[in-house]
C-alpha cells in the first residue's frame, strides 16, 4: 500500500491540427516526460550525480545517469550498463559504487569514472567487491571512506529454488567490507531483521535499526543497537514502527522517526542517547508529518516534513525543528550531501511544482538555485490548466485540503465533468507537483480534485490516526465531501461525476459505490475489497488499519468490505489489477467482479500478466488508461 508508483497515466488522443500549438497533456507526453532526481554528491563537492527518468512506448521505465557541476551548465551523460545501479562516489571521487547484477543477484561493485567526453562504459566495466550467496540489498560508505556497510540476506541459497519457494520471514543482516573489497565479515549476526544502519562519526561502529518481520508477528516493534566488529550493544526498544537513523550531537545521540499512533506510520522526530535509555518524542505537537530524516557527514540533521500538500526540509538542532528550505507552491525532497567527512558542506535537493517536472536545486545559504531543466522543453509545448491547493469544511465540521486541477481551457462559471481521485496509502498524501494522473484527466476535459482525507500524512498525528478502524466511514465521508465542495463551487456538473483510485484509493472507489449512487462511472485499480482475507495475504504488514484478530472478530473486517455489499452497487465499475500483485492480491478484485457479475451489475475486470501492484511496462500502462478512457466515454459521456 505504501510507496505506490506515482506516475499513473491516462490515454488521450491529440486532435488533428493541434500539433502546431500547445496541446492538452496526453499519454505520449507522460511516457516521454523527463525528470531529474538527485542521487549523490562528489567528495570534492563540485559535481552532482543524478538520474533522469522517462518512459517509452514499450518496456519498463528508462533511466539515464548524468553528472553536472554544482554551478549548473552542461551535464555529462554517463553511458552505464543497465546492470549497474550507482549509489554514490568512492572516497577519492575517481569511481562510483553501486549494485551490479551478477548471476541474477545484486552485488557491491565499483566503476571507475572515465575522463570527461569519454563514455564510462567504454573505459571500464564494474568491478564486483562482494560475492554473497544471496546478493545484497544496499551499501553505505563510512565517513572516512574506508569501509562499506552492506545489508544482505545471510542465508545460503536454496538448492531447490528452481522448483519451489519456501514462505518464511526473510532475514536481513549487516556485512562490513573494506573499500577495496577485502576483509569482509558479518557484524552482529544475531541481528537478523535489520531495516537501516548509520555509521558512527568515527566510522568504528554502526547504529542499527531492526524491526519485527511480518510473518510470525501480530504487532510491530523496533529495536536500536550499536554494532561493531566485537558484537552488538542494545540501546532501546520502541513499541511501534520506526524509520531512518543517524548520529547527532557528536555521536552522543541517535535520531530517528517513530510515532505514537495506531496506524504504524512514523511521523515524529525522536532521539535516544547512544549509550542507551528511553527514546523521546521531540516533536509531540508537530502540525505536519516528518517523512524522512538524514544526517550528513558533518553531523547536521535534516528532516523532510509534509505540511499538507506542501513539503519542506527542516534542520533539527537543540531538539527543535526549524524550516530550512522550501520550494514555492511545490515539493522538495530530502537533502543529498557528500558522504565523506572531509568533503565540503554542500547540499542538493529534488524540487517540483504543478507546472514543472522534478529537477535539481542546489542550496546557497537559505535559498535554492535550480541547476537542471529536464523536461522543461517538453512542458513548454503542453497546455496546462491551473492546479492549486483548496480548502473546505465537511458537513461534520472537518477541515480538509485537496488539490484541484482544471482543464487548460477552463472557463469560470461553466460546469465540467468531474473526477474525485483519492490517493493510495492511505497513510500518504498528494503533493503540489506535475501529477500525470490529474493532468491527463484534465486533458480529457475533466476537473479533478485530489482530497486529503483523514488518514493522510501532513496534518498531524490525530488526523493520521483517525483512519484506524475507520477507513470505510470517516475517510469515505471526507472523500465524498470533496465532491460536495466541487459542486458548491460551480466547477462540477452534478450529473457527470466520476471516481477513480488505485490501491488504497481503489478501496475507496469500490467502497464508495456501495454507499452512494451519485457517481455515473467508477474505476478502481488494485483495491482492497475483502479486508478479512487481505489482512493476512498482503506482502506487507497491514494491521495498521485494524490490529484486532480477524478470526476473532470477522464482522469488524467485513463491515467495510465492498464484496459484502455488492447488491447496493448501481454505478458501472471497471476493475483493473496486476496479475502478479502481492501488495493487494489479485483475488481481491476478482472476488468483487465475480459477485457483481453474478448480481447482473455493470462491471468489467482487466488484469495485466506479470504486473505487480501497478504495471511496470508502458504498453500495459497505456492499456490501463485506454480502458479508463473507454469506460468514461461510455458511462459518463
Amino acid at each position: 500500500m505504501r510507496n505506490l508508483l506515482p506516475a499513473l497515466l491516462v490515454l488521450f488522443f491529440i486532435p488533428a491540427g493541434a500539433q502546431s500549438s500547445r496541446h492538452p497533456f496526453t499519454f505520449d507526453d507522460a511516457a516521454g516526460l523527463r525528470s531529474a532526481h538527485a542521487a549523490a554528491f562528489s567528495p570534492d563537492g563540485k559535481s552532482v550525480l543524478y538520474r533522469v527518468l522517462f518512459g517509452a512506448s514499450k518496456g519498463p521505465d528508462k533511466t539515464e545517469w548524468h553528472l553536472i557541476p554544482i554551478t549548473g551548465g552542461e551535464s555529462r551523460h554517463l553511458d552505464l550498463l543497465d546492470s549497474f545501479k550507482p549509489a554514490g562516489f568512492t572516497a577519492d571521487g575517481s569511481a562510483l559504487y553501486g549494485l551490479q547484477e551478477v548471476n541474477k543477484m545484486a552485488e557491491l561493485a565499483t566503476l571507475p569514472l572515465a575522463p570527461p567526453n569519454t563514455p564510462a562504459a567504454a573505459a571500464a566495466t564494474p568491478k564486483p567487491l562482494t560475492a554473497l550467496p544471496r546478493g545484497i540489498r544496499s551499501a553505505q560508505l563510512s565517513p572516512d571512506g574506508s569501509h562499506y556497510a552492506i545489508l544482505a540476506d545471510p542465508r545460503l541459497p536454496d538448492p531447490l529454488s528452481d522448483v519451489h519457494t519456501v514462505i518464511e520471514a526473510e532475514p536481513m543482516s549487516v556485512y562490513v567490507i573494506g573499500a577495496d573489497g577485502t576483509g569482509g565479515a558479518w557484524w552482529c549476526p544475531e541481528l537478523r531483521d535489520v531495516a537501516a544502519v548509520a555509521w558512527s562519526p568515527d566510522g568504528s561502529s554502526l547504529a542499527v535499526l531492526s524491526e519485527t518481520p511480518k510473518i510470525g508477528f501480530h504487532y510491530m516493534r523496533s529495536f536500536i543497537d550499536i554494532c561493531s566488529s566485537s558484537g552488538p550493544r542494545h540501546v532501546a526498544t520502541i513499541d511501534n514502527a520506526a524509520d531512518g537513523l543517524g548520529w547527532i550531537n557528536g555521536g552522543k545521540e541517535l535520531i530517528f522517526l517513530s510515532t505514537t499512533s495506531s496506524v504504524l506510520t512514523p511521523d515524529h522526530v525522536w532521539t535516544v542517547a547512544a549509550g542507551g535509555g528511553t527514546a523521546v518524542d521531540r516533536t509531540p505537537k508537530l502540525e505536519g508529518s516528518a517523512q524522512q530524516v538524514s544526517v550528513d557527514a558533518k553531523g547536521n540533521a535534516w528532516v523532510m516534513v509534509a505540511r499538507g500538500v506542501r513539503s519542506e526540509v527542516d534542520s533539527f538542532r537543540d531538539n527543535t525543528l526549524q524550516t530550512a528550505y522550501t520550494w514555492p507552491d511545490g515539493t522538495i525532497d530530502n537533502v543529498i550531501s557528500p558522504e565523506t567527512a572531509s568533503s565540503p558542506e554542500v547540499r542538493v535537493f529534488t524540487v517540483a511544482d504543478p507546472q514543472h517536472p522534478a529537477n535539481l536545486a542546489v542550496a546557497h545559504d537559505s535559498s535554492l538555485q535550480k541547476i537542471t531543466t529536464e523536461g522543461e522543453d517538453q512542458v513548454a509545448k503542453i497546455a496546462l490548466g491551473e492546479s492549486r491547493a483548496v480548502h473546505w469544511t465537511s458537513k461534520e465540521g472537518i477541515a480538509l485540503e485537496g488539490i484541484i486541477t482544471f482543464p487548460a481551457d477552463y472557463k469560470p462559471g461553466q460546469h465540467y465533468p468531474f473526477m474525485v481521485m483519492p490517493h493510495g496509502g492511505p497513510e500518504a498524501n498528494d503533493t503540489l507537483r506535475l501529477d500525470e494522473f490529474s493532468r491527463m484527466f484534465a486533458g480529457m476535459g475533466y476537473i479533478v480534485l485530489q482530497p486529503q482525507y483523514r488518514g493522510s500524512t501532513g496534518y498531524g498525528t490525530d488526523f493520521l490516526n483517525a483512519i484506524y478502524q475507520h477507513f470505510g466511514d470517516r475517510a469515505y465521508r471526507d472523500v465524498d465531501s470533496a465532491t460536495d465542495y466541487a459542486i458548491a463551487q460551480g466547477w462540477a456538473d452534478p450529473n457527470r461525476l466520476t471516481i477513480f483510485g488505485w490501491s488504497g484509493g481503489g478501496f475507496m472507489t469500490s467502497w464508495t459505490v456501495t454507499q452512494t449512487q451519485r457517481y455515473k462511472a467508477a474505476i478502481e485499480g488494485a483495491g482492497i475489497t475483502d479486508w478479512l482475507t487481505f489482512m493476512w495475504t498482503s506482502d506487507l504488514q497491514q494491521f495498521d488499519y485494524d490490529a484486532r484478530w480477524p478470526d476473532k472478530d470477522p464482522n469488524a473486517f467485513l463491515m467495510f468490505s465492498a464484496a459484502m455489499h455488492s447488491e447496493d452497487v448501481t454505478t458501472p465499475l471497471l476493475i483493473l489489477h496486476g496479475a502478479a500483485d502481492e501488495r493487494v492480491p489479485t483475488y481481491e478484485g476478482r472476488e468483487l467482479f465475480e459477485v457483481l457479475a453474478a448480481r447482473g451489475k455493470t462491471t468489467r475486470m482487466v488484469t495485466y500478466p506479470g504486473s505487480p501492484h501497478f504495471p511496470t511496462l508502458w504498453e500495459q500502462r497505456q492499456d490501463v488508461f485506454r480502458e479508463i478512457a473507454a469506460w468514461l466515454a461510455r458511462y459518463n459521456p
